[in-house]
């Protein structure tokens, strides 16, 4: 029962992970896009109280049965308004903050669970605590529910690629709130390649990312 949970949840914590996995070091693998926006502007700081990274993963099959989700708490960031419109930003997310919603109900398995995807099976998170993404370009967007296209560079347990999410952004009364799309992420091209025995079910590489935060004005 054990191994069969924890092949349900590693790809899901990868997202969580993807939000954004970073060392306080130099990452290992870097194939990250230039950074194409600037720090002109007032500075807003994240509220991390109020920001969170929300993952889900899935097996092959997906269903709401085969699935775990949860979240990750902010640990820092800033973001950089111009004129009126987000210019730039770079966000921390602290992974051992990292846990499952769905077994709230449920200590015991909850305990164990967000244990193994926090050791060296998983993310690491003694030699990788933190992860982040920082904003490349900035591109306002007329087609679909979202106004604005972010592009950015990922890392997660030391190894930086270029992601793009599509978000709704806005800034009003000296807040800026950045509502991203759900994004699924190759977690195998971070190094998160856990796969259960074949008969409890193949993990999906692919894990939903989807980043909810708010920055208040620097005075």
């Amino acid at each position: 029962m054990q191994r069969k949970l924890f092949s349900l949840a590693i790809p899901a914590l990868f997202v969580a992970a993807v939000v954004i996995s970073c060392q306080k070091e130099k990452p290992l693998i870097n194939e990250g896009n230039q950074v194409a926006t600037t720090k002109d502007g007032n500075k807003y700081v994240v509220d991390t109280l109020n920001s969170r990274v929300e993952w889900k993963g899935y097996k092959v099959f997906k269903s709401e049965n085969t699935s775990h989700f949860g979240t990750i708490t902010f640990e820092s960031g800033d973001v950089t308004v111009k004129d009126g419109k987000l210019e730039s930003g770079q966000f921390v997310v602290d992974m051992n903050s990292l846990t499952s919603v769905d077994l709230q109900d449920d200590a015991d398995q909850l305990d164990k669970l967000n244990g193994h995807l926090k050791s060296g099976d998983f993310f690491e998170t003694e030699k990788f605590p933190t992860a982040s993404y920082e904003i490349t370009k900035v591109t306002p967007s007329d087609q679909g529910d979202y106004n604005t296209i972010l592009d950015g560079n990922l890392t997660v347990k030391g190894i930086t690629k270029p992601v793009q999410f599509k978000a709704n952004v806005s800034v009003n009364d000296g807040v800026v709130s950045i509502a991203t799309e759900p994004k699924d992420i190759k977690r195998e091209e971070f190094g998160v390649r856990f796969q259960s025995p074949a008969e409890n079910g193949v993990i999906k590489d692919e894990v939903s990312l989807q980043i909810n935060m708010k920055a208040l004005e620097k005075k």
